[in-house]
């Protein structure tokens, strides 16, 4: 009994090893096809071009739920690309080192639809108001230890923060804040964005974004200190 299994299990193997070898023996015996069968749901069969048919329309429906995220992908790229144009025009038009910095928090909150934004500028510069908005940290990256790692990998970074640092970066608003994407603004300073959704920012998102608005914040913070 054992060993006519054993035998029976081989034979099979064999069927199907020579099968792969020739994909196309079922074109030679096309009686084959009308008679075979496949498994289907619930234990009901159907015939070898039943299931075949039924194989293809699945993978034509994965093939084209694909298609739409990546349609879906694109249009959403394609609007964050026209709000970094839109923040970009704006900071070439700011004149002075205030209004660069109101631009900021203002295009990033409205265009980009920012909850909380954070700017802290190393260094001091009495022509910049008090504002909820903006620190100015005379110390310098120093004066900021819980972001030294963050600072020295000089990448943008998403996801939650601890306790320590949502407070440093949004005061009384941390409570509020459940992600946030940073960015370092060159030696000028950090930008931060906080948001009441957990899965706004997330740990390994693409940063391209980031890494554009961190690169046009920073060149324009740099003119506007030129100028004054």
């Amino acid at each position: 009994m054992t060993a006519t299994l054993l035998d029976d299990a081989t034979q099979a193997r064999v069927v199907a090893a020579y099968l792969k070898r020739h994909p196309g023996f079922l074109t030679e015996y096309p009686e084959l096809a009308a008679q075979l069968t496949m498994p289907r749901e619930k234990g009901s069969v159907a015939s070898l071009a039943a299931y075949q048919l039924h194989s293809l329309r699945e993978k034509n429906s994965e093939l084209e739920r694909r298609l739409a995220e990546l349609v879906a992908i694109a249009a959403d790229n394609e609007k964050l690309m026209e709000r970094v144009h839109t923040l970009t025009v704006a900071l070439l038009r700011a004149n002075t080192l205030e209004v660069t910095a109101r631009t900021v928090v203002a295009k990033l909150g409205a265009d980009f639809h920012s909850e909380q934004v954070r700017l802290l500028l190393f260094g001091a510069e009495p022509e910049l108001p008090r504002a909820q908005w903006l620190q100015q940290i005379a110390g310098g990256a120093a004066a900021v230890p819980e972001f030294a790692e963050f600072l020295k990998q000089n990448e943008p970074a998403s996801g939650r923060l601890s306790a320590d640092k949502l407070e440093r970066l949004f005061g009384g608003k941390a409570t509020e804040i459940e992600s946030v994407a940073m960015m370092r603004l060159g030696d000028a300073g950090m930008l931060a964005i906080g948001s009441a959704d957990p899965d706004r920012f997330q740990p390994g998102m693409g940063t391209l974004f980031l890494k554009m608005i961190a690169a046009t914040v920073t060149a324009a913070l740099a003119r506007a200190r030129d100028v004054s």
